[in-house]
């Protein structure tokens, strides 16, 4: 519809163009005036306000002033009402996507929330849209959300305002991810989230060491340091660049490429008995091998004995190759 208007726009200011200089060169040659008179007499006489002529004009100069008076007339009303119509057309079209956005918005729960789409921010969103995980970021920069609106949901303002968390969601979310560039600013981030929601799991950014304390203390269920974990991977490759190198082997890109896979323990239970990881029998039956056992009060267990007894709302750890991934989730229906 937009390239509808500016189609209509263009057609419109040519138009005016050759009423211009179709007045310009009618009263230069018809006339004998100069290029100067005769574009001011076209401009005064486009626009009817009623100056008098430069030079008096004949028979032939006023049949063709009236003509150009009319013509000028009509196309500059449809060019005006042309403009009119882009521009209340806009605004509806922004009025419209906006509440387009609002109304997708009040249709999630358990969706993630992402404060800023800065360098961090995009790579969050990349992970989250690749594994299918509903989520809303908020973002004050104008510019960067016009830009990229028509990928992701978008709100304007700050993450510490009640009201933007509102319009967010924060009430059914199930996750946020702070990832502002200014630990204050992910601090009252934080502090607000936690406030409207007691249950949200927060992750935050953080960019100096002292600021990880006031983070967990404020709420934060988790401290993100992208900065030292970067630093660590660059040293790791070279103490151990075989075993990193493996390790990016392990792709967690999206949920068709994965090839680790948590899996919580009500999944399996009921569908087959299941008291231990033995019981479970993944790797005769997908391929799958356990390497991690994660207990009810948060503990870690890394490659688990077989008669390690399942507890419920624990969680395991399985890998495998994509198709064995993808076996596992079929066979036992499993949603991500």
């Amino acid at each position: 519809m937009i390239k509808l208007f500016r189609s209509r726009i263009y057609t419109a200011l040519f138009l005016v163009l050759v009423v211009i200089l179709t007045g310009v060169l009618g009263y230069r040659f018809l006339e004998g005036y100069s290029w100067i008179e005769a574009f001011y007499m076209t401009v005064i006489t486009v626009t009817t306000v009623g100056f008098s002529e430069q030079k008096p004009l004949d028979d032939v100069g006023k049949i063709f002033t009236v003509l150009l008076i009319i013509s000028s007339v009509f196309i500059f009303a449809y060019a005006i009402s042309v403009i009119t119509e882009y521009i209340l057309s806009k605004n509806s079209l922004q009025l419209l996507k906006k509440k387009k956005v609002k109304n997708k918005i009040s249709s999630l729960t358990n969706h993630v929330i992402l404060c800023g789409y800065g360098r961090n921010g995009i790579q969050a969103s990349e992970k989250l849209q690749a594994y299918g995980r509903s989520f809303v970021i908020i973002e004050k920069d104008k510019e960067v959300i016009e830009k990229h609106e028509d990928e992701h949901l978008f709100i304007e303002g700050d993450g510490n305002e009640d009201e933007v968390l509102i319009a967010a969601g924060i009430e059914r979310a199930q996750y946020l991810i702070t990832a502002l560039p200014d630990d204050a600013a992910n601090l009252f981030v934080v502090l607000s989230a936690r406030q409207m929601n007691k249950d949200l799991f927060i992750i935050s950014r953080a960019s100096q060491i002292t600021s990880q304390n006031k983070l967990r203390l404020a709420g934060a269920n988790k401290v993100i340091m992208p900065d030292k974990i970067g630093g660590d991977y660059m040293a790791s490759l070279v103490v151990m660049p075989d075993l990193i190198t493996f390790m990016d082997k392990l792709s967690i890109e999206g949920k068709h490429t994965t090839n680790l896979e948590e899996v919580a323990i009500e999944d399996f239970s009921d569908q087959i008995e299941c008291n231990s990881i033995r019981d479970l029998d993944l790797r005769n039956k997908t391929g799958c091998t356990i390497i991690g056992y994660i207990a009810p009060d948060g503990e870690y267990i890394v490659n688990p004995e077989a008669d390690l007894k399942l507890e419920p709302k624990s969680k395991v750890i399985v890998l495998g190759r994509p198709e064995q991934i993808k076996k596992l989730n079929e066979m036992f229906h499993i949603e991500l």
